[in-house]
């Protein structure tokens, strides 16, 4: 399969433009607390989204996503992280190549293998081990059309393969970069541990994208996920 072997993999009108619209309109009208939000005028990010948002859940997960999340995964998977991205002209960003190596948890434990201990925005975030990260899917989807002057994501394909890189290890190679621009309404899927990165955006138009992270996997038995969602 495509995704495995490159480390990410784009599918276009995923999300119908009603469906599009909607998502919008409710991220638009939704007053939410100040630790999220600062207001509807500057909505960069919006963590645990479903739990600020639930009435987008229904929307988001149209049959489309719920046909690819069942082909994906060969047993039951739940949902562990949803964030909403906002990369608006007045707010643009650099962001250099890494791996998403962080999942967010409930509590912070002293236990073997959950190393790098966070606490962001008031939530505990921690590197797992990497069956974790090897085990989740991420699902990147497109409110705006996306492309290389607004911030796209770049990609190493196939550098998911080498498992966590350091950089000053020799696997930290960026070359064969790919940029995956993405039409509003298309989905973009991710490995969190492909390299990707995304330069600031060189036109006048906003990059909205909303983050969901997938696993099958449970955690160590005095941890938990913070945002499990069982997806029907």
């Amino acid at each position: 399969m495509e995704f495995n072997k490159l480390g990410y993999s784009i599918l276009a009108d995923f999300y119908s433009d009603i469906e599009r619209d909607q998502i919008v309109q409710r991220l638009e009208t939704n007053q939410l607390d100040n630790d999220s939000i600062q207001n509807n005028k500057d909505l960069y990010a919006i963590r645990q989204l479903l739990k600020n948002v639930p009435e987008l859940t229904k929307i988001l997960f149209n049959e489309n996503l719920l046909h690819l999340l069942n082909t994906l995964f060969d047993s039951e998977y739940f949902l562990t992280k949803a964030i909403y991205f906002d990369k608006p002209p007045k707010s643009n960003w650099f962001v250099p190549y890494h791996q998403d190596l962080s999942i967010s948890v409930d509590t912070k434990v002293d236990i073997e293998n959950y190393i790098n201990w966070t606490f962001k925005k008031g939530q505990y975030g921690v590197q797992p081990p990497t069956k974790i990260l090897e085990d989740t899917i991420t699902v990147r989807i497109h409110l705006d059309d996306t492309n290389e002057n607004n911030g796209a994501l770049k990609v190493i394909p196939k550098s998911h393969l080498k498992g966590i890189i350091r950089h000053d290890s020799e696997h930290w190679i960026i070359e064969n970069e790919h940029a995956c621009n993405v039409k509003k309404g298309g989905v973009m899927l991710m490995k969190p541990l492909i390299l990707h990165a995304s330069n600031k955006s060189t036109n006048t138009k906003g990059r909205r994208v909303i983050h969901l992270e997938f696993n099958k996997n449970e955690l160590n038995n005095s941890l938990n996920w913070l945002e499990k969602l069982l997806v029907d």
